[in-house]
């Protein structure tokens, strides 16, 4: 069996709706049609027999170097070979939809571009897909200049090439060969189409246009980044790939193109993340208004509201790209897995849990974007009412906490905290005039609540939060206890926290989001990439800028060669664990270096605004 490839040996690209994962040797091995959460077409990712791959490389043994196009995210391969030189430039077009219109553009596109460097090069073309999460393989039929046509269902595969190509074994596949001189350009097109007229564009001179057109209207993306202070490179990178991850036509924001890819090797954390979460939603709205963004983070509080409207008063942990919850979570038995872990599962059964801490992000969220200059309607005053009255009647019971631990609920600390954030700024809010809510109940629960977390979820002995209610354990949510502004970054508690998730959770300058023992599950996973950002801004916020730039430069050496980042880093080796590229850690990097920023200016404020005055009891 054909071995997958490291996960950070992959790029992506993508247009909007959906995105694609190339490896280094030419091959995508995951896209899914016509969005992130659609089946796929190409599983290889997890199943390297029989999941379907997409290749161009050279026949003869080659080295590789490659990039991102410069402010975009048009990946470019360059392959060496003892006979010279080919560059594959991979990209699926975007373009603004006043240029779009007057021109025929399929529903969606791959333009694979074959330009020779130097000398002569034999590349070899394979286009295998396998619909349905490989359990299709339908036939290619010729249909002559228009190149070839898979039919599945109401779907349409067009595949075009001016290398030649022809039907090869097993049943469903197309294969070629051709040689590449330098000078010259070859291309291969793979379109699909399902509601709408399938559009074949010609190659050649208008399939070099597509190229300007994306590669601008990427470059025009990264321009539009404002941030000017330290790695700047990363960040306007981490904006990039948050934007790949975007789905348009909402605004949503998945956590990650993929599912299943493992948290701990060959074992069993392998879930879907092709999905919106709330519990992200705070900090991402921040990193996009920050960074200069606000369109962005428009759309995405626009998708929030409209996908919370749909369970209010009750928010559910996730929701897909249009806010729809029926994500019922199932196994794919008959997929391999990525080297061997298994189950392949689709759907998230965490949709069923009870999160209390997603209160906060939403209304922390609504927060921004009114900082920000935005008004809120009246059916919107109307939801975020609810959810304070909401928040009063449900913060005492026990939930899953903001990991999805799937054991028995307990009272997390970090979830109590977040009601309280959700009821301090509706507080906030009613006090601006953005809206009326009940207030002497809704500051009454609030200090209510900060009573509980002082008097149950500290621990006199250490000195520090603690994960649980009268628990003696720590895990790294613990670090939003500051950023979220319930505990002085700079108080007692709050550095006392900050140390003992150090040295409970932190190997190799990375941190863990919490003790191997918590979830149950057999193996350790890897350390949580956006905790560790987490402790360069809470060193920033505890005016230690020295530490914070140490350790952020210190996580920047775990990207893969393209900037990217995985869920998750084996602290050991390295390497990139759990789904990929994660939109978490992205948003991660972008504040701790707004962080960075802001020390270095002489304070740092989280959320645009200075820390509260804190309770006497958490200084």
């Amino acid at each position: 069996m054909t071995r997958q490839p490291p996960i950070s040996d992959y790029g992506a690209i993508g247009d909007g709706r959906t995105a694609a994962l190339v490896s280094r040797d030419g091959s995508i091995d995951w896209l899914c049609l016509p969005r992130f959460d659609s089946s796929s077409v190409f599983a290889a990712l997890l199943d390297s027999e029989r999941g379907g791959r997409f290749f161009v490389r050279p026949v003869a043994p080659f080295q590789v170097t490659r990039r991102y196009r410069p402010g975009t995210n048009v990946l470019e391969t360059t392959f060496e070979t003892p006979a010279g030189a080919v560059r594959l430039t991979d990209f699926m077009p975007v373009a603004e939809e006043a240029e779009k219109r007057g021109t025929l553009w399929p529903e969606h596109e791959i333009l694979r571009r074959l330009e020779g460097l130097s000398g002569e090069v034999e590349m070899e073309v394979r286009c295998e897909p396998r619909p349905k999460y490989a359990t299709l393989s339908p036939p290619f039929r010729r249909c002559g200049a228009l190149g070839f046509r898979l039919e599945y269902g109401a779907r349409v595969l067009t595949v075009r090439s001016d290398l030649p190509l022809e039907a090869a074994p097993p049943h469903g596949a197309l294969a070629g060969r051709a040689t590449v001189a330098a000078g010259e350009r070859r291309w291969v097109s793979f379109a699909f189409a399902a509601e709408e007229p399938a559009v074949v564009p010609p190659l050649g001179d208008l399939a070099e246009a597509r190229l300007r057109q994306t590669a601008a209207w990427w470059e025009g993306c990264a321009n539009r980044c404002t941030y000017d202070g330290p790695y700047r490179d990363a960040v306007v990178r981490s904006a990039l790939a948050l934007k790949l991850m975007v789905y348009a036509p909402s605004g949503a924001l998945v956590a990650a193109p993929t599912t299943s890819l493992p948290e701990t090797p060959g074992g069993v954390r392998n879930w879907d993340y092709r999905y919106c979460w709330l519990r992200d939603a705070s900090m991402t709205v921040r990193a996009l208004y920050d960074i200069g963004y606000g369109e962005d983070a428009d759309s995405f509080l626009g998708w929030l509201l409209h996908a919370t409207r749909l369970t209010w008063p009750e928010l559910q942990v996730l929701y897909d790209v249009y806010g729809n919850t029926r994500i019922a979570e199932r196994e794919l038995p008959h997929l391999a897995g990525y080297r061997g872990a298994r189950p392949v599962r689709i759907g998230n059964g965490a949709k069923d849990q009870l999160q209390l801490d997603v209160y906060g992000e939403v209304v922390e969220a609504a927060c921004q974007f009114v900082r920000h200059g935005g008004a809120l309607d009246r059916e919107s005053r109307r939801m975020l009412r609810g959810i304070g009255e909401t928040v009063c009647r449900r913060w005492r019971e026990p939930d899953e906490g903001i990991w999805e631990i799937r054991t028995d609920r307990r009272h997390h600390t970090v979830s109590k905290a977040m009601c309280w954030v959700s009821l301090d700024r509706l507080l906030d809010l009613e006090a601006s005039g953005h809206l009326s809510v009940p207030r002497d109940l809704f500051a009454r629960e609030r200090e209510t609540i900060r009573g509980e977390i002082e008097s149950r979820g500290f621990e006199a002995r250490s000195g520090s939060y603690v994960s649980t209610f009268d628990g003696d354990d720590v895990d790294a949510s613990l670090l939003l206890l500051a950023l979220h502004r319930y505990a002085d970054p700079a108080g007692a508690r709050r550095r006392a926290t900050h140390e003992r998730i150090r040295e409970r959770l932190g190997v190799n300058g990375l941190l863990y989001r919490y003790p191997p023992e918590t979830d149950g599950l057999p193996g350790r996973e890897g350390a949580f990439g956006i905790c560790s950002f987490w402790s360069v801004e809470q060193c920033a916020l505890e005016g230690d800028a020295e530490r914070a730039r140490r350790e952020f430069e210190h996580l920047l050496g775990f990207a893969n060669d393209l900037g990217l980042y995985a869920e998750e880093i084996d602290p050991e080796t390295g390497d990139a664990l759990g789904n990929f590229p994660q939109a978490f850690t992205h948003v991660g990097l972008i504040n701790a270096a707004l962080a960075l920023e802001a020390g270095e200016k002489g304070g740092f404020t989280c959320g645009t605004r200075a820390p509260a005055t804190p309770n006497p009891a958490t200084r």
